[in-house]
């Protein structure tokens, strides 16, 4: 009798399509202008307090790719977050930790030559490019 495994295979970033720089920074923007929006309902004026912004965006981060593995922005983008280990999603503590990451931006910026960001690499992901289909 053979058993079937419920989780994903690891990705294998040699053959793996890692999302581009382009859609990255796509995803980013759309997400980005989705926390703003919700953002403003819960203060009078984002020029004179913008910390909710960023407080809503990491919150969704967390959440969205915590426990799907992509936000708003990501799926239009057709990119991913998947864990290194198995290709699943992350969870909400470790994408909670790369969101914060990310939203400090100087380790969005430095990446290895996986295409892996410090705050990829801390949080054990990687952003793959989603295929057409």
């Amino acid at each position: 009798m053979a058993t079937t495994s419920d989780q994903p295979p690891a990705p294998d970033l040699a053959r793996a399509e890692v999302a581009s720089f382009g859609r990255r920074f796509i995803g980013l923007l759309i997400d980005w202008a989705a926390c703003s929006l919700v953002a403003s309902f819960l203060v009078d004026d984002l020029r004179t307090n913008p910390w909710p912004q960023l407080g809503v965006f990491v919150l969704a981060h967390a959440f969205f790719v915590g426990l799907f593995g992509q936000t708003l922005g990501m799926a239009v983008a057709r990119i991913r977050c998947v864990s290194i280990a198995d290709g699943g999603a992350i969870g909400i503590p470790r994408a909670l930790l790369r969101g914060v990451l990310l939203a400090l931006v100087i380790p969005a910026v430095i990446s290895d030559g996986d295409g892996r960001g410090v705050h990829d690499r801390a949080a054990g992901s990687v952003m793959a490019a989603v295929p057409r289909g």
